[in-house]
C-alpha cells in the first residue's frame, strides 16, 4: 500500500503542487517565526549580559508621584556614601530623559521613544566605563555634548561641529566634543544617545544635585551580593537596588516578554495560513479520491481492507506533508533572514550574532506540516474506504448520501445558532466579559458557517447568477451552474476567502466606526487649532509653553497638565489649565457655574464625579496636594465629562506650587486665521524648530487617537494577503480538477458551437462566482462581528455610531473577483486547448 501511495503521489505531482504550496506557506511562517525570535532573543541576551558585565550593583530611585515631599532622586551625598563603601571600585551616577538630534535636513534621527539623553559620568581616570570614544572626549563644559557614532554618521557630524539638540523645550546648540560607541538599548533600537555634562543633564531632566540611578563597579575580590547589602544600608528607603547579574536576567526576561508579542503576531499569520490551507488540502484529496473511485474499488475487490484504503490516502498525505515541510523549513529560514534584514533597513538594529536554528523550529515544521496534511486528508480517506466496491465501479464520482448531508447541515446549524446567541449576548453585556463571549461565539459561528457553506452556495450563487447571465450570456449561465454542481467543493474553495474577509471586514467596520467617533469627538470638543506634544510622549517643559504663548498670531494657550488632588480621602486626577484660555481651546459644556471662576482660585468638577461625591457649585471642598499641604477650595463650575481633561480642573499656577516636576502631556493652541501652514511654521519657529516636538492639527489628532486600531488593521490586511494567496491556490486546484473531470462535457460544448474564447470565459466566470460567493459570506459575517464588538465599548466612546465602510467593502469584492480571474488563467487555457474529439471519447 505504501508503494501504491508513492506511485499515486508521483502520478499526480501537478495536482498536489497546490497542496504543497499551501502547507509550505504555513510551515514557513511557523519555522521562520521561531528561528527569527530565537535569533533575536539570543542576540539581545548576549547584549544584555555584555551591558552589565562590569556592573556589580545597580541602584534606581523613582519617587512616588503622590508624595511631592520626597527627594526627587539620589543626592550627591548618597552617591558619595556608596562610593566610600569597602569593595567599591567606582560609581557612575546617571540622570536622563528625552534628547533628539536632527540631521542636516532638520529631521529627527531615530524615533521619539528611542532618543535618549544622559550625563557623562567619568571616573578618577576621566573615562566613563559605559562608553568607548572613537574620537574626541566626553563633555566637560556646559556647552558640550557627545554623540553615539551611528547618530553622528547619520547626521554627518564630526568633533567640533555645532549640533542642535532637542529636549522638551526650545532647541539649544552645543559643540560636539566626542563620538562614542555603546551597547545602550536605545541606540540598538535605532535611536540616538546624547551625553551632557552632569550639571546640564540634572537641570534638564531632574533637579540640580540629584540623580535617577547609579551603577557600582566592584573592586577585585568583592562579592556582588555582600556589596548589595552594604549599598542598601546607605541609599534612601525609596531606592531599589539589585546586582548586575539580576538586572541582566531581568532585562533578558523583559526581552523575552517583548518578543512574545511579535512571536504571537507572526504565529497568527501562520495559524491563519494553516487553517485556510486545511480546506484546500481536504478539497484536493476529496477530488483525487473521487477521480480514483474505480481504482480504489478494484483494490477493495482484490482484497484491500477499508483500513488499508484509508492508510493509503493518509500515506499520500504524509509524503506530501514531508515534502512541504522540508521546503517550508528552508523558506522559513530565508524568511527569518529577510525579517532581520528588514529590521536593519528600518534602523531597528539587532545586536551582532549568528542565525539561531534550534531543534524547536525543525521539529515544529515537520510536526505541523505532516500532521495538518494528514488530518485534512483523513476525512476524504475515510469516505473513500466506505464506498462499496460494486457501487464504486458503477459510478465515476461518489455522491454524498442524503443522511450525511442532513447530519452535516444539522451540525453546522447548531454551531452557527449557538455562536450567534453568544455574540448577541456579548454585544448586550459589553465590557471584557462581553468581548470574551463574542470571541467564543465568533469561533463557533465561523466553524458553523464553514460547515454550512456548501448548503449556502446554492441560494447565494442563485442571487448573483442573473448578473452573470445578463452580462455574459451562455458562458455566464454555464459558469453559475458549474459552480453549484458540487456544493462541497465550491464551499471548501470559498472558505479560504470567507475566513480572511471575516477578519478584515470586522476590523474595517470597527476602524471606520471608531474613526468616525474620534472625528466627531475632536470636532465637537477641540476648538484649538493645534495640539502640541512631545514626539517621545514625555512632558513638555515650561520653556516650551512660554515660547508657544509668545508665538505670533497666538490667541490662547492652555496646557493639559496632569496632576492629582486628594479629596475626601482618595486621589482624583486633576488637569492644570490656564484660566480664561481653556474655554477658547476646548469646547467644554458647563452644566452649572462658570469656568471663569478658575481665575479666582476655584475648581471645576466633571458632572459624574460631582454626582458621585455629592458636590455642587458653591461647595467648599477640603483638598490635599501631593506635597501633603492642605487647602480648602470652592467648586466654581460643573462641566460635562470630557475625554480631553481630567475629572477636576484647577489653575495650573495653583497646583504647580505643590509639585516638583509638572507633567504636561499636551498644550492646546488657538491662533488667528485658524490652522494653516504659516501658523504651524510660526509655532515651530517659536520653539526653535524643535524636531522632538510635534505640532498637530485636527487631522493629526484624529490619526494619533486612531493609531492603534490602524496598526491592527494593517496587520489584518496582511492576513488577508495570506488568505488571498491560499485562496488563489485553492481556486486553481478546484478548477484544474473540475476541467479534468469535465473533459467530455467541454468537448461536447465545443462540438455544438461553444468556441475557445467562450470556454475560457466560462471557466473564468466560474472562478469569479466561487470567489465572490466566499467574499459575500466573509463580508456578511465580518460586518456582524464588527457591530457586536463595537457594542461592547460604545458607552465609553462619545459619539459612537455604527459605520459600514462601503468603499472598502467594494474593494474587497473587487479583490475577490480578481482572485477568481487570476486563479482561472491556467485552468481556462487548459480547457480551451482540449482536443474536441479526444475529450468527447474521455470516460
Amino acid at each position: 500500500m505504501f508503494r501504491t501511495a508513492l506511485r499515486n503521489v508521483l502520478a499526480h505531482k501537478a495536482r498536489l503542487l497546490m497542496t504543497v504550496l499551501a502547507v509550505m506557506l504555513g510551515v514557513a511562517f511557523v519555522s521562520g517565526t521561531l528561528v527569527f525570535t530565537d535569533t533575536l532573543s539570543q542576540a539581545f541576551r548576549n547584549q544584555s549580559a555584555k551591558s552589565y558585565d562590569d556592573v556589580a550593583v545597580a541602584v534606581e530611585m523613582y519617587p512616588n508621584p503622590e508624595d511631592a515631599r520626597q527627594a526627587p532622586g539620589l543626592s550627591q551625598k548618597d552617591v558619595d556614601e556608596v562610593a566610600g563603601l569597602d569593595g567599591v571600585a567606582s560609581v557612575a551616577p546617571r540622570v536622563g530623559g528625552f534628547a533628539g538630534v536632527p540631521d542636516k535636513n532638520g529631521k529627527l534621527i531615530g524615533v521619539g521613544w528611542s532618543n535618549k539623553g544622559t550625563n557623562f559620568a567619568p571616573g578618577k581616570d576621566g573615562k566613563d566605563r559605559a562608553y568607548d570614544f572613537a574620537s574626541g572626549t566626553g563633555p566637560v563644559r556646559a556647552d558640550q555634548i557627545a554623540l553615539d557614532r551611528d547618530s553622528a554618521d547619520k547626521g554627518g557630524y564630526k568633533v567640533g561641529d555645532t549640533v542642535r539638540v532637542a529636549t522638551n523645550g526650545p532647541v539649544k546648540e552645543y559643540v560636539l566634543s566626542g563620538v562614542f560607541t555603546t551597547e545602550d538599548g536605545a541606540v540598538n533600537a535605532g535611536g540616538s544617545l546624547v551625553l551632557f555634562e552632569t550639571s546640564v543633564a540634572q537641570k534638564l531632566y531632574l533637579k540640580p544635585g540629584y540623580f535617577q540611578d547609579l551603577t557600582v563597579t566592584a573592586a577585585p575580590g568583592a562579592q556582588a551580593d555582600k556589596l548589595l547589602d552594604e549599598v542598601l544600608k546607605v541609599v534612601p528607603k525609596a531606592a531599589t537596588a539589585q546586582t548586575g547579574q539580576a538586572l541582566a536576567d531581568k532585562q533578558a526576561e523583559d526581552i523575552e516578554a517583548g518578543l512574545g508579542a511579535l512571536n504571537q503576531t507572526l504565529l497568527g499569520f501562520a495559524g491563519i495560513a494553516l487553517f485556510v490551507g486545511v480546506f484546500l488540502i481536504s478539497n484536493t484529496f476529496t477530488m483525487l479520491v473521487a477521480q480514483r473511485t474505480k481504482e480504489l474499488a478494484l483494490m477493495r475487490a482484490v482484497g484491500a481492507s477499508r483500513k488499508q484504503i484509508t492508510r493509503s490516502v493518509l500515506a499520500e498525505a504524509g509524503l506530501v506533508g514531508l515534502v512541504a515541510s522540508a521546503v517550508g523549513l528552508a523558506l522559513g529560514v530565508g524568511l527569518a533572514v529577510a525579517l532581520r534584514s528588514a529590521m536593519n533597513a528600518f534602523d531597528l538594529k539587532i545586536p551582532a550574532g549568528g542565525l539561531v536554528i534550534g531543534p524547536a523550529p525543525v521539529v515544529s515544521a515537520f510536526t505541523v506540516g505532516v500532521l495538518i496534511t494528514m488530518l485534512a486528508a483523513w476525512l476524504p480517506g475515510r469516505r473513500a474506504a466506505k464506498i462499496p466496491p460494486v457501487a464504486a465501479m458503477n459510478s465515476v464520482h461518489a455522491t454524498a448520501s442524503t443522511k450525511s448531508l442532513v447530519v452535516r447541515n444539522s451540525i453546522g446549524a447548531a454551531f452557527t445558532a449557538l455562536g450567534v446567541v453568544l455574540i448577541v449576548l456579548g454585544a448586550g453585556k459589553g465590557g471584557d466579559t462581553g468581548r470574551m463571549l463574542i470571541a467564543g461565539g465568533a469561533f463557533l459561528t465561523l466553524i458553523g458557517v464553514i460547515v454550512l457553506i456548501p448548503m449556502l452556495s446554492r441560494p447565494v450563487i442563485a442571487l448573483i447568477r442573473p448578473l452573470f447571465v445578463g452580462l455574459f450570456g451562455i458562458s455566464g449561465k454555464l459558469a453559475g451552474l458549474n459552480a453549484v454542481r458540487n456544493p462541497r467543493r465550491t464551499g471548501a474553495t470559498a472558505s479560504a476567502l470567507a475566513i480572511g474577509l471575516t477578519l478584515v471586514t470586522g476590523l474595517s467596520v470597527l476602524g471606520a466606526t471608531v474613526g468616525a467617533a474620534i472625528d466627531k469627538m475632536t470636532v465637537d470638543q477641540i476648538k484649538a487649532d493645534y495640539m502640541v506634544v512631545m514626539a517621545s510622549g514625555d512632558s513638555l517643559g515650561e520653556e516650551a509653553i512660554t515660547a508657544l504663548a509668545k508665538a505670533p498670531g497666538v490667541t490662547a494657550v492652555s496646557p493639559q497638565q496632569a496632576g492629582a488632588l486628594e479629596i475626601e480621602g482618595s486621589y482624583v486626577s486633576a488637569s492644570g489649565v490656564t484660566p480664561g484660555d481653556i474655554e477658547k481651546v476646548l469646547n467644554l459644556h458647563v452644566v452649572n457655574g462658570s469656568l471663569a471662576s478658575l481665575k479666582e482660585g476655584k475648581i471645576a468638577i466633571a458632572d459624574k464625579t460631582a454626582e458621585k461625591r455629592g458636590l455642587k457649585v458653591g461647595d467648599t471642598v477640603p483638598v490635599e496636594y501631593l506635597d501633603k499641604a492642605k487647602d480648602k477650595l470652592t467648586v466654581g463650575a460643573i462641566y460635562e465629562e470630557s475625554e480631553f481633561v481630567s475629572p477636576v480642573m484647577i489653575d495650573r499656577k495653583l497646583i504647580n506650587a505643590h509639585e516638583q516636576q509638572p507633567y504636561t502631556r499636551e498644550v492646546y493652541v488657538a491662533m488667528d486665521g485658524g490652522a494653516s501652514a504659516a501658523n504651524a511654521e510660526a509655532l515651530s519657529k517659536a520653539m526653535g524648530d524643535n524636531p522632538g516636538i510635534t505640532v498637530m492639527n485636527h487631522k493629526d489628532i484624529r490619526d494619533a487617537f486612531g493609531g492603534p486600531i490602524n496598526m491592527l488593521l494593517n496587520i489584518v490586511y496582511g492576513l488577508l494577503g495570506m488568505a488571498l494567496i491560499i485562496a488563489v491556490l485553492g481556486v486553481v486546484n478546484t478548477l484544474a480538477m473540475s476541467v479534468f473531470e469535465r473533459q467530455q462535457e467541454i468537448g461536447m460544448l465545443r462540438a455544438i458551437g461553444l468556441d475557445r474564447r467562450r470556454v475560457k470565459r466560462m471557466v473564468r466566470l466560474e472562478a469569479v462566482v466561487i470567489s465572490v460567493f466566499g467574499a459575500i459570506v466573509g463580508i456578511g459575517l465580518g460586518a456582524f462581528l464588527g457591530w457586536a464588538i463595537g457594542e461592547t465599548f460604545k458607552n465609553s466612546l462619545p459619539g459612537y455610531a455604527l459605520v459600514l465602510p462601503w468603499e472598502r467593502i467594494g474593494v474587497f469584492l473587487v479583490l475577490a473577483g480578481l482572485v477568481g480571474v487570476l486563479a482561472s488563467l491556467w485552468p481556462a487555457r487548459s480547457a480551451a486547448r482540449l482536443n474536441m474529439l479526444a475529450a468527447i471519447k474521455t470516460e
